[in-house]
Order: C-alpha cells, then sequence, then structure tokens
C-alpha cells in the first residue's frame, strides 16, 4: 500500500436542511462564500495539498455541482469573445484542478454509508476525505497537515479542535494521548456524547485520512439513531481491534460553514482578507449602528 495520499473524497449527498429554503432546488455545497462556492474552497485546500484525484458522492439535485467542476464551453466562449481574460482564466481553471469523478448515493444513510462509496476508488490506497461544510483557513492547507502527520505514524488521522462547554455534544470527540504539541494517539471516540459523558474536549471535525481497511469495518457497524451508519462507529471498532489512529489539532482557522451563523462569519472574514474588496467592505461595517 503506498504511503502517498493521492485522492480524496467529497461526501456531498446531504439534504441541507438547515439552509432551506435556500437549498431546497440548489446544493448547499453550491452556496457562495464571497464568489465562491463553499465546496471549492476544500477542492482548492486538496488540490493544494498534492491529491491527483478526486470522488465527489452526490446525490439527487446535485446536478450543479457536476456542472461547476466540468468545462463550461459557452460561458467561456463568451468571455473570451469579449476580453474578460481574468474572468475566462477562473472558470476555466475551476475544470483543469483535479480529475474528477463522481458516483451517487442513492440513500443519505450517514457519513459512513457516504464514504462507504468511495470501495472502488480507493483502490486500496489510502485516501483523504473532505467535509466542505467545514472550512479550514490556514497557511498550510489543513490536508497537507495531516499528511504530514500520516507519514510519520503510517496510521490513519482526523482532524481534531478544542470545544468548550456544552456545544461538544454536537461533535464526536476523542480520548486522546498527546505524543507530541498537536498530535494525539486516540485511545477512544464516541459520536456526540452528552456534555457529562463527553472524554475531553476535543471534538473530531471534517477531515480524515483513512485506509482501505475503514470498508470492511463499515460493512460490520450497525445503523445508529435515524438508521445511519456513523464513520465514527467503524473507526472505533477499528480501534478496539488494536488499529492505530491519531488525531491533529489543525494550525488554522476553522469555520462551520454548515450553520448559518458559521456561514455568515466565515463570508464577513472571507471579504475583509480580499484585497479587492477587504479595506471597502471594512469601511462599509464600521458605518453601521451597531
Amino acid at each position: 500500500m503506498t504511503n502517498k495520499i493521492r485522492k480524496a473524497v467529497f461526501p456531498a449527498a446531504g439534504h441541507g436542511t438547515r439552509f432551506l429554503p435556500a437549498t431546497k432546488a440548489s446544493p448547499k455545497e453550491m452556496m457562495p462564500v464571497v464568489d465562491k462556492p463553499l465546496i471549492q474552497y476544500s477542492f482548492e485546500e486538496a488540490v493544494e495539498s498534492g491529491i491527483e484525484s478526486i470522488l465527489i458522492i452526490t446525490g439527487r439535485d446535485k446536478g450543479p455541482i457536476v456542472n461547476h467542476f466540468d468545462i463550461s464551453y459557452e460561458l467561456e466562449r463568451m468571455l473570451d469573445d469579449r476580453g474578460k481574460v481574468d474572468l475566462f482564466k477562473k472558470v476555466r481553471a475551476i475544470s483543469q484542478m483535479a480529475r474528477v469523478c463522481y458516483t451517487r448515493q442513492q440513500l443519505a444513510k450517514g457519513l459512513g454509508h457516504a464514504i462507504y462509496q468511495a470501495k472502488d476508488f480507493s483502490e486500496n490506497e489510502p485516501f483523504a476525505v473532505l467535509l466542505a461544510d467545514d472550512m479550514v483557513h490556514a497557511e498550510v492547507p489543513a490536508i497537507k497537515q495531516m499528511m504530514d502527520v500520516y507519514e510519520k505514524y503510517e496510521a490513519p488521522v482526523i482532524a481534531t479542535m478544542q470545544v468548550e462547554g456544552e456545544n461538544i455534544s454536537r461533535f464526536g470527540v476523542i480520548d486522546a494521548e498527546e505524543v507530541e504539541e498537536g498530535v494525539y494517539k486516540i485511545k477512544d471516540m464516541v459520536e456526540k456524547p452528552s456534555f457529562e459523558d463527553a472524554p475531553s474536549d476535543l471534538a473530531i471535525i471534517g477531515r480524515y485520512i483513512l485506509t482501505p481497511d475503514i470498508f470492511p469495518a463499515i460493512e460490520r457497524t450497525e445503523e445508529g439513531a435515524g438508521g445511519e451508519i456513523q464513520i465514527t462507529d467503524a473507526m472505533r471498532l477499528l480501534l478496539r481491534e488494536g488499529k492505530p489512529f491519531y488525531a491533529l489539532k489543525l494550525d488554522g482557522k476553522r469555520y462551520d460553514a454548515g450553520d448559518k451563523l458559521g456561514f455568515l462569519i466565515a463570508t464577513v472574514e472571507f471579504a475583509l482578507e480580499r484585497e479587492d474588496l477587504g479595506e471597502s467592505f471594512k469601511e462599509y461595517l464600521k458605518s453601521l449602528d451597531l
């Protein structure tokens, strides 16, 4: 099995119910943060980390995602004919970032079930998983940070962050021992525990590097609440059988763009960092009577 991470999986078959009615006819992953759809930020993170092939796991009504990463001949020709060179290059670059393929998750039965759709795509290689809901702004791309840990320990790596108080019950949570600064060897993990039962304040967030043995583990994982198969339960099964897992506290800022407030915060902060918008937007914000 190669030690190099060349492939990434993007689960994108969810219904986006937290953003209804905006997501009634348009995928949540295509909601714009400033002027790029949500999924493109994580897509660029993967490519900048050295990912060569990407599998996007789609569902019904996810056609706009497929179209976004495909060539748009008519649009490109129009931009070229009108001399809009910069826009032409931006649009063309989207379809040339990586090799992209798609598969349908016919039933949305949880993250574990979604990742299982990548079994053939992985071709017995380790692979990255990125959830577009989690935007990570970092000098070194988040998945690249995790790749470095994977190459050192030759074991699956989960991204983690500290969450204080009762919000911890919204996440998978790890029980772990720090082996070097920001790197933890996981002893146990639990999906969405109560605040009182949480083993730590280290929450699992939407970046994973997994190995092919996750697929038979998912096959053996029982359905949980709502008939969903949780990836945390599958990883825990391997962990109990002696498979080592590590966690990395990412160096960067994570935005929960799957939440309305988190999405708004991401939009504001990403806009403020833009050279073409930042100063004007900052002046506008200062003018508000808050």
